[in-house]
């Protein structure tokens, strides 16, 4: 079983390389939206703790099963010991059952990402995005208020590795974790 965290700021091309990994390697993916839609569109706004139950029982299950593993997307603010525990409790239940885990961060500037909010791969699959100006915003607002991008060195994690994907193609990217953690 393996687990591969992929890490980074709003639109930064977490799901979409996410996407083309999947197609190389045969990994599930679990992009962050595909809890936190359903939760919107029930309740008609994001509820953390549902969101954060749904992923548990996500996580639980799929780590007892046969399955090769799973790609997990998530945006870590790094000046949050809530986020830090939050990956370290994610990473526990996939390793007390063997699991290999693998931590990869996207980055790119804040321009890049604005141009990315935009994408039709990204309004397809994400609904809440797509009123543009809350979407923007929240990218804006996010990046003033949390520190998403790590400093150098500050991953502990042995299987970590940091890309600038500013001016990569999401399946190059793919290529890259592959054969950088040979999955």
């Amino acid at each position: 079983m393996k687990l591969v965290f992929l890490i980074g700021n709003g639109a930064v091309g977490k799901m979409t390389v996410g996407q083309e990994l999947m197609k190389l390697t045969g990994l599930r993916l679990f992009h962050n939206h595909m809890t936190i839609e359903p939760v919107i569109e029930v309740f008609g706004y994001y509820n953390g703790p549902v969101v954060t139950k749904m992923r548990e029982a996500i996580f639980e299950e799929f780590a007892k099963s046969d399955n090769y593993g799973m790609i997990f997307t998530f945006m870590w603010a790094f000046d949050e010991q809530e986020d830090w525990d939050y990956v370290e409790h994610v990473t526990s239940i996939f390793k007390e059952r063997g699991a290999e885990v693998y931590y990869v961060e996207l980055v790119a500037p804040q321009e890049v990402r604005l141009k990315r909010n935009e994408t039709e791969n990204r309004l397809k699959n994400k609904a809440s995005k797509r009123n543009l100006e809350f979407s923007r915003n929240n990218i804006l607002t996010h990046d003033e208020k949390y520190r998403l991008e790590s400093y150098d060195g500050e991953v502990p994690y042995e299987n970590y590795i940091k890309i600038d994907n500013t001016n990569l193609e999401p399946a190059e990217v793919a290529r890259m974790i592959q054969e950088r953690f040979s999955l």
